[in-house]
Formats: structure tokens, C-alpha cells, sequence
């Protein structure tokens, strides 16, 4: 039985460098978050310097164009930020109902203020989706458990193919190229954006966030880690 999600509007927050102006009519609400004196404090948000959080944004309506945002900002000039920050941002999304949040972000410390975050959002039912590198040390919040980490995966080319990984370093894999398909924003934060908009399709639809995994998995084009063989087929049969 397939679900219809083009109906309900659902909250999918964003932990990022802000949106763009045309994303403005889907942006329910948005806040800044910087430090001051060492401590979590909101701001007004600004517009978004780095275009990072705005092809997050275009990767989410895309999957789900119905979608309301809201944008917590934790980087500014530069894509740097720190624990305390994406804390409070997560603490303010769950507060606003967000019912899923997309985290295209990687910080190297399990901080236990972000461990407390991401538990009281788990707590609240609220999806947590965050980037986690192809190899090397864990990064967080991806790190902590019940939060869904998703890397690239070459063998998903177009947006809405995703892998169940069921890896020791991540759960899933999607497509790595933002939606204009450019190199600006490859990779496993842009991985994570489409991996959470298919998600946001299971949540619209009246799926809840503990069948959310059966579903992905029923969604998933390939299952397993990828290996250099399977990969090499894939992109004959598409003509690459």
C-alpha cells in the first residue's frame, strides 16, 4: 500500500547556516545561535552567507514541498561552530514541534550538553538525522545513539535513492550532490539532507519514528556497504 505524503505539513527543523531569500515563504520560523560569554544565546537570524544551509533547505522541499522549516542558525562566516550552540538550537526545535531535524553538521567531542539535547529530543519523538563521515574517528552528534547517520554513497545518483548501510560507521547513504548538482556542499551533508527529506516523506504521510527504520529499509534501492565492483555495474548501466 503506498502512503500519500503530498498531504500533511510537517515541521523539519535545520541546524545550519540559515536559508535562502526564496525559501523565505516555507520558513515557519528561524533564530540564530552564538555565544556570549562562553553561553548559548538567540539571536535574530541573518541571511545565509554560505549557501550551506540553503541547498539543505532546497534538498528538503524538494522531497517534500510542503514542508515547514525552521532554521536554526549555528554558523555564520564560517561552517564552525560548537556543542553548546547546536544544544540550544535542538532544545528551541523540539519547542517549536519540529518532527524531524536535519543536523548536516559533524563535531569531533561527544559533549554531554549535546548528548542531553539529543536525548530530550529522542524522548519527545523527534527524528534526529546527522552526517557521519565515510571512515575515520565518529563525529557527533551522528555518534550518539538513536540518531540516524548518514554518509554519501556513490551508488545513489539521484536524490531519492538511499542504501541501508547497517555499517559499523553509518546506518544509511544517499546522494551526495546538492540539487542544482554541483560540487558546492558534496558530500555527507548533503547526504543527510536527502536521507532526511525521505524521511519527512514517512512522517507527512502518518508514519511515526519508531517505523521509520522498516520503512527506510523498505524504501532503500541498495542494501550493505558498497563495494567497488557493485559500483562499477551501477555506473556502466547508467551510461557513466
Amino acid at each position: 500500500m503506498n502512503q500519500d505524503w503530498t498531504s500533511a505539513r510537517i515541521r523539519i527543523g535545520v541546524v545550519d547556516s540559515g536559508h535562502a531569500a526564496a525559501q523565505v515563504p516555507h520558513v515557519a520560523a528561524s533564530a540564530a545561535f552564538v555565544l556570549d560569554g562562553g553561553e548559548p544565546r538567540r539571536v535574530p537570524a541573518e541571511p545565509d552567507r554560505l549557501g550551506h544551509g540553503s541547498r539543505v533547505g532546497d534538498g528538503l522541499l524538494h522531497c517534500l514541498p510542503q514542508a515547514e522549516l525552521l532554521v536554526a542558525q549555528v554558523f555564520r562566516e564560517r561552517l564552525a561552530t560548537s556543542a553548546a550552540q547546536v544544544a540550544a538550537a535542538i532544545d528551541w526545535l523540539v519547542d517549536e514541534d519540529a518532527r524531524l531535524i536535519n543536523l548536516s553538521l559533524g563535531l569531533r567531542e561527544p559533549r554531554p550538553v549535546l548528548a542531553a539535547a539529543c536525548a530530550r529530543a529522542l524522548a519527545a519523538g523527534v527524528v534526529l538525522c546527522a552526517s557521519a563521515p565515510a571512515r575515520g574517528q565518529p563525529v557527533y552528534p551522528a555518534g550518539f545513539p538513536g540518531v540516524l547517520r548518514v554518509t554519501g554513497d556513490a551508488r545513489c545518483m539521484v536524490p531519492t535513492e538511499i542504501a541501508a548501510l547497517g555499517a559499523a560507521h553509518a546506518d544509511y547513504g544517499a546522494h551526495v550532490r546538492p540539487l542544482d548538482g554541483s560540487l558546492d556542499g558534496a558530500g555527507a551533508s548533503m547526504a543527510c539532507a536527502w536521507l532526511s527529506g525521505m524521511a519527512a516523506r514517512h512522517l507527512a504521510a502518518g508514519g511515526s519514528a519508531a517505523s521509520l527504520p522498516g520503512w527506510l529499509a523498505a524504501q532503500a534501492r541498495y542494501h550493505g556497504v558498497e563495494d567497488l565492483e557493485s559500483l562499477k555495474r551501477e555506473k556502466l548501466k547508467h551510461g557513466h
